[in-house]
């Protein structure tokens, strides 16, 4: 079990550089995440039920975890979920992982969101992904949001790099989206992340408003970011959903005596389950205690949530997310990189038509170019 001044204090280790250590964890929590994000898109079909593909998602990640680092020296590292899988439908935006009772069932036609994440030893790599249910064709709408976001991605992923800024990667970012007649989905952040934290104090800004601004700040080698794009076809400014939460994550600095008993009993193993990272209510066989417990624990700020958000209802929301590391003389995307389907997206009726923006979504990531030697 990790404790939180324990987390608090790795949170200050070097980076995958300094410590390359970190770098082989990180690899192989990518390819358990990868792995699950193939599963999912694998069991997205019309009348699947969006727990029960959760489920599977989910324990995908806790089995295959326990296949890697399991030699007598490495097998107690902590491993776990980094972010819960969430399937979330057309214009729900994100964090949609509902309980059984709640669940609903995928149909021909919706553009299904996947997001899930795997850490290790504190490491964490997440992805987010964007399919239409069913096989036939999308129509032009949610062809065009699609490419927007999976294209405005790419396109970050391409600018990130040691030297370059934030404010370039939402610069180009708004450019590609606009080019489909589509809009950047306001208040989400992309963020530097370090050993049990996936929210650290850099971000990157999908949207810039005059209340939703951040610093300005370059890449540095050894840095791991989790690239978050979200695209809609409105105008990008999510409310909150009627849909129930339950995706939180435990909020480190702030203490409190619960009083409720079935409170003390959810919290402690949350405490010991999810010490820093997301988890979802899914993952706990006492449900009422649960529900009962996560109420008290949020009044009093002990966790903190990841709230289901929509756009109209006549909207459609994109998402794609990747890990992208910055190396000295390279970018790598970890994971994320996952192709879409582009026989199923071409009746898409825009198309990037900037030279400048086409260029830097089609070349590849950055490579510093090698010097001569004399």
């Amino acid at each position: 079990m990790v404790d939180s001044q324990q987390i608090e204090e790795e949170a200050k280790d070097l980076n995958f550089i300094e410590e390359p250590s970190q770098l082989d964890k990180y690899k192989a929590a990518a390819g358990v995440a990868e792995g699950a994000m193939k599963l999912l898109i694998s069991l997205i079909k019309p009348d699947a039920d969006i727990y029960t593909v959760c489920q599977a998602g989910d324990k995908y990640i806790e089995e295959e975890l326990h296949k890697v680092y399991n030699g007598k020296k490495t097998k107690k590292i902590e491993r776990g979920i980094a972010f819960p899988s969430c399937i979330s439908l057309n214009n729900v935006v994100g964090h949609f992982s509902p309980m059984e009772a709640d669940s609903i069932k995928m149909k021909a036609g919706d553009v299904a969101k996947l997001v899930c994440g795997a850490h290790i030893d504190g490491f964490a790599v997440t992805s987010a992904h964007t399919v239409v249910v069913g096989d036939a064709k999308a129509d032009k709408v949610k062809a065009n949001v699609i490419h927007a976001a999976h294209h405005a991605l790419r396109a970050a992923e391409r600018l990130i790099k040691e030297g370059a800024t934030n404010n370039e990667v939402t610069e180009a970012m708004n450019k590609i989206v606009g080019e489909y007649e589509c809009n950047m989905v306001e208040g989400v952040l992309s963020h530097n992340v370090k050993k049990y934290c996936i929210d650290g104090n850099q971000s990157i800004i999908g949207k810039e408003v005059p209340l939703q601004q951040v610093e300005k700040w370059e890449f540095e080698k050894g840095q791991v970011i989790h690239m978050d794009v979200y695209v809609s076809t409105g105008e990008g400014k999510p409310k909150l959903s009627e849909s129930r939460t339950t995706v939180y994550k435990r909020q480190l600095q702030n203490m409190y005596n619960l009083k409720i008993q079935k409170s003390r009993v959810f919290f402690a193993e949350c405490c010991k389950r999810f010490p820093s990272l997301p988890f979802s209510l899914r993952a706990f066989e006492d449900q009422i205690g649960a529900k009962v417990g996560v109420k008290e624990c949020v009044d009093h700020e002990l966790l903190q949530e990841f709230q289901v958000i929509e756009e109209k209802a006549s909207d459609v929301v994109a998402h794609f997310k990747s890990t992208v590391l910055v190396f000295p003389s390279k970018t790598v995307v970890l994971a994320g990189a996952l192709p879409i389907d582009a026989a199923k997206l071409s009746d898409a009726s825009h198309s990037i038509k900037d030279e400048a923006l086409k260029a830097l979504v089609a070349r590849e990531l950055f490579v510093a170019e090698k010097k001569e030697k004399k």
